[in-house]
Order: C-alpha cells, then sequence, then structure tokens
C-alpha cells in the first residue's frame, strides 16, 4: 500500500512519504514549491474552490468567500460560510487534504491510498473522528491518528537516537496549543500527560497586535468594512513574524471606508508585543503548569524541550519556555515540519519500514470520566450534583477504574447513576455522556460499585454492581456519544456565569472562588478532595452572610489555595 503522513494543521498542512532509498521521511512540495499549504479554502465568483496559498490572499479580498482557521471548530455543528456555500469543518479539512494529495501525485506520480494524520493531543474523542472523517472524504484509508507532540517527538528521537529520556512538547500552532510530557525508552514512547488549549495559537498573538493598533489609533471594528479589518490582521500577522529577527516593525494601514481614513503607522518593539502579549504566556505558562503536575515530573526532569508550530519562533515564546525549564529548548528540526517528519515516520512503521526500527506509541484519556453524587453537608443534608471522578484525565488506555457508592437513603429501591465527561466539580458544567438506572433489593446499606472502562477506541463501558443479588446493569457508550465541542464548551461558560449567589456577587468572594474552581480542574487525586473541601467549606461560610466570619475565612481560605499552588517549575 502507498501509504503517507499527513500533518494537518490549523495554519499549514503538509504531506510526504518515506524514502527507502535515502533511509529517511521526505517532504512533498506543492505548485509554489512550498512544503506548506496554508490551511485556507475559498470560492471565487465562478464557484470554483481555491486551496492553499491563493485563498490565503482571498482571506483579504472577499473574506465572506473564504475560510480559515476551521481546525478549531473540528468535531463541532459548526459551519463556516463561503459565498451561497456553507461547510462543516471536516469538509473544509478534506478539501486541504484533497489538494495536498494533489501535489503528492503531482511530485511522486501516484495516488496514496491510505495515510496517517495528525491531531492535537488534546482533541476529544468527537474531533478526532471528525478528523478521520475528513481524511475518508478525500479518499483515503487513515490508518491511524498520531497525536501531534508524539509525532514531533519520535522525528527527533529518529534523528538523534535519543533513549531513556524524558521530553517535554511544547506545540503552539496557529490555532491551537499542546504540551506533553513523553518517555522515550527502548523503542517505546509513552505519553505521561498531556495538555491543551484548543483556542491558542499564533493566531491570538496576531489579533493581540490588532487590538492594540485599533486601540492606539481610536478606531472601532464598526468603523471597518470586512476586507480592511482582514487587511489589518494581514498587517499584524507580518509585523509579529518580522519581530521573530528583527527589534522593531513598523504597522502601516490605509482604511478604505469613509468613517476612519487616512495613513495610519505605528512602530511595535519586539518588548511592547511581550507586553500585549503577556495575557495569552500566561496561558501557556498555566498548561505547562497543569502536563507537569498530571505528569508527576518537574521542569528540571526534563532531559530534552522540543517546540513545535510555527508560533514558537517567537522569541517570546523561546524566552519563555527557557526561563521555565532553564534550558534552551531544541529547535534544530524546523518547528514547521517535525510533526509531520514524525507522521511520515510513524506511516513509514506501518508500512514496515526496512530502515525503522519498531517504534511502540502508547496513549492517554484526555479527560475525566465519573458520575454525579450527592455530599453531605455540615447540617446532615445531602447537595446533589457534585461529580465524583472515575477515570481521571491522563490515565493510560486502556484502563478499568470500580467506585463503591452507597445509597442516600437505605430504603432506596433504585440508583440513578449518570456518567459525564468533563474537569468541573459541579456536574452541570459538564458534558453527560449517559445515564443507567440500577435497581436496589435489600434496605440494610446495600452498596453499589461503579466500574468504569475505557479503551484506545475511545468506548467507555460502565457496569454497575449491587452488593446483593440484584441484576448489574450494563452501559456501553461508543466514540460518537464522547464529545466535547466548543458549542457545548461554550454553553457551560454561558451557565457558570449566570449563577447568582448573594454573598458571593463581592469582587473578593467571587475572585476567590473562581481561583478555587480553576485549582481544582487543574488538581488530580488527593489534592483535588483537598480543594473541593475547602470550597465548600467556604461556601457554608458565604451562607452564613456573617461578615467578620466571612473576611477571617477569606484569609485562611486563600493561604491554603496559596499553599497548595506551588510553582512546580521551580
Amino acid at each position: 500500500m502507498d501509504i503517507v503522513g499527513i500533518d494537518l494543521g490549523t495554519s499549514n498542512s503538509l504531506i510526504g512519504y518515506w524514502d527507502d532509498d535515502l533511509s529517511r521521511p521526505q517532504l512533498v512540495e506543492n505548485v509554489l514549491g512550498s512544503t506548506l499549504t496554508p490551511s485556507v479554502v475559498s470560492v471565487d465568483d465562478n464557484g470554483e474552490f481555491l486551496i492553499g496559498a491563493a485563498a490565503l490572499e482571498r482571506l483579504i479580498t472577499h473574506p465572506d468567500r473564504s475560510a480559515a482557521l476551521f481546525k478549531r471548530q473540528m468535531g463541532s455543528r459548526s459551519e463556516s460560510r463561503l459565498g451561497k456555500h456553507r461547510f462543516r469543518a471536516e469538509e473544509l479539512s478534506a478539501l486541504v487534504i484533497r489538494q495536498l494529495l494533489q501535489d503528492f501525485e503531482a511530485q511522486v506520480g501516484r495516488r496514496p491510498t491510505d495515510a496517517v494524520i495528525s491531531v492535537p493531543a488534546y482533541f476529544s474523542d468527537g474531533q478526532r473522528r471528525a478528523t478521520k472523517l475528513a481524511g475518508e472524504i478525500a479518499g483515503l484509508q487513515v490508518e491511524r491518528l498520531i497525536n501531534e507532540p508524539t509525532a514531533a517527538a519520535l522525528a527527533y528521537g529518529v534523528e538523534q537516537r535519543l533513549d531513556d529520556a524524558v521530553f517535554a512538547v511544547i506545540d503552539l500552532g496557529g490555532g491551537t496549543l499542546d504540551v506533553t510530557v513523553l518517555e522515550y525508552f527502548s523503542g517505546v514512547v509513552q505519553v505521561r500527560a498531556s495538555s491543551g488549549d484548543r483556542a491558542l495559537g499564533g493566531a491570538d498573538f496576531d489579533q493581540a497586535v490588532l487590538r492594540h493598533c485599533l486601540a492606539a489609533w481610536e478606531i472601532s471594528t464598526l468603523d471597518l468594512v470586512p476586507k480592511d479589518l482582514a487587511l489589518l490582521s494581514r498587517r499584524a500577522r507580518e509585523a509579529k513574524c518580522q519581530l521573530s529577527s528583527a527589534d522593531a516593525a513598523t504597522i502601516q494601514f490605509s482604511p478604505s471606508t469613509r468613517r476612519k481614513h487616512g495613513e495610519y503607522e505605528m512602530t511595535l518593539t519586539r518588548a511592547g508585543l511581550e507586553t500585549l502579549s503577556n495575557a495569552l504566556t500566561q496561558r501557556i505558562v498555566a498548561t505547562i503548569d497543569r502536563a507537569l503536575r498530571d505528569s508527576s515530573y518537574r521542569a528540571s526532569d526534563m532531559d530534552e524541550v522540543l517546540l513545535v508550530g510555527g508560533a514558537t519562533r517567537m522569541p517570546v515564546i523561546r524566552n519563555l519556555v527557557g526561563r521555565l525549564f532553564r534550558k534552551l529548548p531544541l529547535m534544530h528540526v524546523s518547528p514547521d515540519e517535525a510533526i509531520a517528519l514524525g507522521a511520515i515516520t510513524q506511516a513509514a512503521l506501518k508500512a514496515d519500514a526496512k530502515a525503522l526500527e519498531d517504534v511502540v506509541l502508547t496513549d492517554v484519556a484526555p479527560y475525566t470520566l465519573g458520575v454525579d453524587v450527592a455530599v453531605e453537608q455540615a447540617d446532615g443534608q445531602y447537595e446533589v450534583g457534585h461529580f465524583l471522578p472515575i477515570i481521571e484525565r491522563n490515565s493510560p488506555v486502556p484502563v478499568s477504574r470500580v467506585e463503591t457508592l452507597h445509597p442516600v437513603s437505605k430504603k432506596q429501591r433504585k440508583v440513578e447513576c449518570n456518567v459525564y465527561q468533563g474537569e468541573s466539580r459541579k456536574v452541570v458544567n459538564n458534558v453527560k455522556l449517559g445515564q443507567i438506572t440500577q435497581p436496589l433489593r435489600r434496605e440494610d446499606g446495600e452498596s453499589l460499585d461503579v466500574r468504569f472502562t475505557y479503551d484506545v477506541n475511545g468506548i467507555l463501558e460502565v457496569v454497575t454492581q449491587p452488593s446483593s443479588d440484584a441484576t448489574p446493569q450494563r452501559l456501553v457508550i461508543t466514540g460518537s456519544e464522547l464529545e466535547l465541542s466548543p458549542g457545548e464548551a461554550e454553553k457551560a461558560l454561558e451557565k457558570i456565569a449566570h449563577l447568582k449567589i448573594h454573598p458571593r456577587e463581592t469582587t473578593e468572594n467571587r475572585t476567590l472562588l473562581a481561583r478555587a474552581e480553576r485549582l481544582y480542574e487543574e488538581s488530580l487525586g488527593q489534592e483535588r478532595e483537598i480543594v473541593a473541601s475547602l470550597i465548600r467549606e467556604f461556601e457554608q461560610v458565604l451562607a452564613t452572610q456573617d461578615h467578620e466570619l466571612v473576611a477571617q475565612q477569606r484569609a485562611e481560605f486563600e493561604d491554603r489555595l496559596d499553599a497548595l499552588e506551588r510553582d512546580p517549575l521551580r
């Protein structure tokens, strides 16, 4: 079979194959002589579709007929409108893949039938399915999806023959961020932990520069027509890229609208970009923090740190990573090409390339899976809707875990076991996957074992086993139901924003609770239980509306959080 490796990126996509004669991966160039094909699709006035660099240009001239950054919508029901056409992300991605296949056929002389395609490590099962579907729509048999950081480590490892090493891979592309900690030993690439931000990439640094320009020039986005806004976005991106090799960049802009006209100019320094990017870099630090926490490693334990993705070319990112890990990150493999080279290498392994020794790649569960439970309060009453994690995120798969639960009342004749996916302490903010109703027979404190089993294909099996002779119940949730789409995540955020609890309306209390909830989501195991207990205690104090007691407990609450949130990068 002819099998290729594909890096289906947010900003650019690449394709290549293993060259047996040269014993190395070979990237394919497009018609413009570049290995990078912009992941942009546009339709012209004649109804013909343009993919790649031409479509990228039309983002400025025809923004209403062009689409980019659609990888961020992968696996959701969102659609992009191109003129009179509407496309889902997997359909637009299929057009990009089809263009890559045409370039491959033109250079190699044959059309491949199979592929290994890269995906962000933090992609949900729904997003992975959508990526696989994109390849199938383009006419490929997708043999495997490989996590992007794992692919990058594979590319570096094969080249350097590194062994018995621990890597941190920082993958910052055009639209997504992945941080993965891997162990590489004896032909095994084992993922210890992954963390990510599906809405953070180089494009967000572009937007930070754009917003700075608009504020400095006192221009509102409402003052600009879409073409002008697209043009200014392009100028912002060019300035950001220029600052990777220069200390300053000049941004010039001439709006065409009558509301705002004239010539605008600004000089942006590298230090200025770093200041503008502060909120974004803090999100990067938080993502690194979570991956290290989950892996049980410290920054000082890393043998190497790999930078992957075009956005890591920015000095602000290289300097940030260097300070956090106290070592120079590796960048001798092109950040734009490392993932594609790893995907090609994995494709060659699937095809049993003679020049390669076999490499085993492991995976982990990207999200926490659990059930809802009632928690007893100080007054003896029970509060429903709390989340009990059973399989925590970053558990190696396949994995099976069991928890023993007890009915709230000895007179209960059944238990409704609701299955959720997410990281929030309250199930209302997580995604419900299914439900089991388990009958009970005894009235003397019968217990219930709830077992979760999650496999490499994204299939979750839930079995409830009563301590009596009642018949156990079984629920199988296939990958089609394990989806956390951007739309669902947005709804969850809206629910949180609209919660109205009287004492929490004060800024100090609300800020402290928000910090605690964030720390809960970042934590695992015993630390997560401690944070949940602290939150419940503080909520009970808030309910008293005793301002002096609240102030006293708030200070103690903050001290406890400070102690828990020590910087793991030291």
